[in-house]
C-alpha cells in the first residue's frame, strides 16, 4: 500500500469516529466570532472566542470551509478570513488590506446572492453596510481592538451564538460551499489513489505541524513549476489524485501532526507519525496505543493499566503472541518521517510492515542495546539517545541524518549507520565521557553491524580482543593513578590520553606503563604491600590474555577496535565500583 492509499485508509477510520471534518472543510484557528442581527447589524462587540486558562489566549480550534491554496494574490475563504479580509483592517500599514476587504466582499456577495437562508443574508447586509473607517469608530474597547487585529474571525446569528452555531455550520451554507467546491474547468481522470474517476485536483491542501517547516505549510505532491511540465499536463495532472483522495490523505495527515498528538514523535529533524490499520478499529487503536508507549510519545499512555503489562513484557523480549495475540496477526502498521524543505516536505523514512514485525525489530534493537551496568534507566527514549550525539546536548545539534538513518534501521530490522558509530567515538573524544548510553550505542552497531562476538553485555575476563584488553588496561592505569595521587587531579590519564590511546595505543601505553610503574610504587608506601600486589596481578593477567607472537600495543585500531576498546574501559570501571558480594572479599592477597 503507498503511503498515500494508507493514509487514505487512516482518514475513513478517523471520520468513522468524528475526529477528523467532512470533504471541504478543515480544522483552522479561529479567536473571534461577530454575532449577527437578521438586518446585518452587529449584535454586540465581536467576542472573543480563545482559551484565556493558560499564560496568553490561545485560538481555538474549528472545523471551517478548507481554505484556498494559494502561494501569493488574494483568495478569500468562505464564511471566515482574517482581519483584513473580514473588515479591511490589519495591524500594519498595508494598502493591500482594502483590495482584500473588497474580494471578500466580492466573493460572498457573488456565493450567497440566491441564498435564501437568513444568516447568510445577514452576512451580506453586513457587508453592504460594513466600511474599514467604522472599526475605527467602533466604542469597542481598545485591548479588543488591538487583539482582533489579523486573527481569524466566523460569523454567527445571535439566536444561535449560545448554541455555538455558526454561519459555515448552516445546511445553506454547505450547500453554498460544495457548490463552489465543484465549480471550475476540472480535469475528469482516474485518480491513482482510489482508482475512481473524479475531478482532478491542481494543488493539494498544506500538510502543517512538520517541525522547522513553514507555518504556512508545506506539500508532498507539488507541481507547481514550468518545469514540471510534461506531455502538456500542468500542476496536479501530471499525477492524477482526485480532490477527494487529496482531501482524505491531508487531513488524516494533518490529524496526526496536531500538537499533542499521540501519533506523533520527533525524532532529530524528523517529524515521525505513526499509524495503525485492521479491520477491528479497536484493535487499531490498541497498537497504536502500544507503539506510543515503546516511542514513550505519552506518558499517559505509559501508564495506563491495560498498556503497561504489554509494554513491560515486550522489553522483557516475550514474543506477541502471548502477550497480546490480537495484536499479532491482521494488523498493519505505518510509520511515516517528514522533514521540511523549503516549502515541501521530504519523506526521510517509510516503514509499513505488521505490527508484530515492529515489535521484533524493536525487541531485536532492545537486546542489541543491552548493557551492563545499565545505568539508572534500563530504557532511555531514542531522544535521549540522540543528545549524546550532539555537541553540549543541545537538540539543535544532533545531527539530522543519523537520526532518520537510525529510526530506519530500527524499525525495519537493518544495519545501523555507521556515522553513529563514529559520531559516538568522536564524542567521547572530545568530552571524554563514557556513559552507559553511548555504551550501548556502540556495542549495537558492533552487534548488528559487524556480527561481533567479542562485544560482551556485562564484563567478559577472557575476551581476548586487543581493543577490549587495551580499553580494560587503560582503565586500570587510571585506577592505579587514582588511588596513588588521589581525585581531586586537574587532568587524570583519561583526561590526557583517552584520545590517543584509544585510536593509536603505541604512542601513549609506554607512557603509561612507566607512569603506573611511579603511582605503584607510592601506593606501597602508602596502603598494605598487598594491595599493590593485588593490582599488578590484575594488569598482569590482561596481559597473560594478549597473544605473546604479537605487539602488545600495535599503532592503530580500527573504528570497530575503539568502540571494544571503549566497552572494556566502560566494564572494567564500572567493576571497580560494584559491590563486592561477601566471598569477593578474600580475593585480594594478603602479602
Amino acid at each position: 500500500m503507498t503511503i498515500l492509499a494508507s493514509l487514505n485508509r487512516a482518514y475513513e477510520r478517523l471520520a468513522i469516529h468524528h475526529q477528523v471534518p467532512v470533504f471541504g472543510y478543515s480544522n483552522e484557528k479561529v479567536s473571534f466570532v461577530i454575532s449577527l442581527n437578521p438586518d446585518g447589524s452587529m449584535a454586540s462587540a465581536p467576542r472573543d472566542l480563545r482559551d484565556q486558562s493558560g499564560k496568553k489566549p490561545v485560538p481555538r480550534f474549528m472545523y471551517v470551509p478548507q481554505p484556498y491554496k494559494s502561494a501569493s494574490g488574494i483568495k478569500p475563504k468562505f464564511l471566515w478570513d482574517k482581519t483584513s479580509y473580514v473588515l479591511g483592517v490589519t495591524a500594519k500599514e498595508d494598502k493591500r488590506s482594502k483590495a482584500e476587504h473588497q474580494a471578500f466582499t466580492d466573493f460572498h456577495m457573488e456565493a450567497l446572492k440566491n441564498s435564501g437562508d437568513e444568516g447568510l443574508q445577514a452576512l451580506c447586509a453586513f457587508l453592504r453596510q460594513w466600511t474599514p473607517e467604522r472599526f475605527q469608530q467602533a466604542d469597542w474597547p481598545d485591548d479588543l481592538k488591538s487583539a482582533m487585529l489579523d486573527q481569524n474571525i466566523v460569523f454567527t446569528l445571535e439566536n444561535d451564538r449560545l448554541s455555538e452555531i455558526y454561519l459555515h455550520d448552516h445546511p445553506a451554507a454547505r450547500q453554498a460551499w460544495a457548490k463552489l467546491l465543484s465549480e471550475g474547468d476540472k480535469t475528469k481522470a482516474v485518480c491513482l489513489v482510489s482508482g475512481e474517476k473524479g475531478s482532478i485536483a491542481r494543488l493539494h491542501p498544506s500538510i502543517k505541524g512538520v517541525w522547522g517547516g513553514q507555518s504556512s505549510g508545506g506539500s508532498i505532491v507539488c507541481f507547481n513549476e514550468d518545469a514540471f511540465k510534461s506531455y502538456g499536463h500542468q500542476k496536479g495532472d501530471n499525477a492524477p489524485i482526485s480532490e477527494a483522495a487529496t482531501f482524505a490523505y491531508t487531513t488524516a495527515l494533518n490529524k496526526y501532526l496536531e500538537k499533542g498528538s499521540h501519533n506523533r514523535i520527533q525524532i532529530g529533524d524528523a517529524s515521525t507519525v505513526f499509524w495503525a490499520d485492521a479491520s477491528n478499529a479497536k484493535v487499531a487503536e490498541e497498537a497504536e496505543d502500544v507503539a506510543a508507549s515503546l516511542f514513550e510519545v505519552d506518558t499517559a499512555v505509559v501508564a495506563r493499566d491495560e498498556i503497561k503489562p504489554i509494554l513491560e513484557n515486550i522489553r522483557q523480549g516475550k514474543p506477541l503472541t502471548e502477550t497480546a495475540p490480537e495484536l499479532s496477526e491482521g494488523v498493519r502498521f505505518f510509520v511515516l518521517g517528514l522533514a521540511p524543505n523549503a516549502a515541501r516536505i521530504s519523506i526521510r523514512y517509510w516503514f509499513e510492515d505488521d505490527f508484530g514485525t515492529l515489535v521484533e525489530n524493536y525487541q531485536k534493537f532492545l537486546a542489541d542495546m543491552r548493557i551492563e551496568p545499565s545505568g539508572r534507566n534500563d530504557v532511555s527514549s531514542l531522544w535521549h539517545y540522540l543528545l549524546e550525539l550532539a555537541v553540549q546536548r543541545k537538540s539543535k545539534n544532533v545531527p539530522p541524518h543519523i537520526a532518520g538513518e537510525w529510526m530506519r534501521s530500527i524499525l525495519t530490522g537493518t544495519a545501523y549507520p555507521m556515522a553513529l558509530l563514529t559520531n559516538v567515538l568522536m564524542r567521547i573524544r572530545a568530552d571524554k565521557e563514557i556513559n552507559t548510553r553511548r555504551i550501548a550505542m556502540l556495542k549495537a552497531v558492533l552487534v548488528r553491524n559487524f556480527k561481533s562476538k567479542e562485544a560482551p553485555v556485562a564484563l567478559d575476563p577472557d575476551n581476548r580482543n586487543k581493543g577490549y584488553l587495551l580499553g580494560r588496561l587503560f582503565a586500570f592505569y587510571e585506577r592505579i593513578q587514582s588511588e596513588a595521587l588521589g581525585d581531586n587531579l586537574n587532568a587524570t590519564v583519561k583526561d590526557k590520553f583517552y584520545s590517543a590511546a584509544s585510536a593509536q595505543p603505541r604512542k601513549v601505553f609506554a607512557l603509561l606503563d612507566q607512569g603506573s610503574a611511579r603511582h605503584l610504587a607510592k601506593l606501597r608506601k602508602q596502603k598494605p604491600p598487598g594491595h599493590k600486589i593485588y593490582l599488578e596481578k590484575q594488569v598482569a593477567e590482561i596481559f597473560a590474555l594478549m597473544s605473546p607472537a604479537e605487539d602488545p600495543y600495535p599503532t592503530a585500531l580500527s573504528a570497530g577496535e575503539q568502540a571494544l576498546f571503549a566497552l572494556g574501559y566502560y566494564h572494567q570501571h564500572s567493576e571497580f565500583y560494584k559491590p563486592k558480594q561477601p566471598n569477593e572479599t578474600m580475593k585480594e592477597p594478603t602479602p
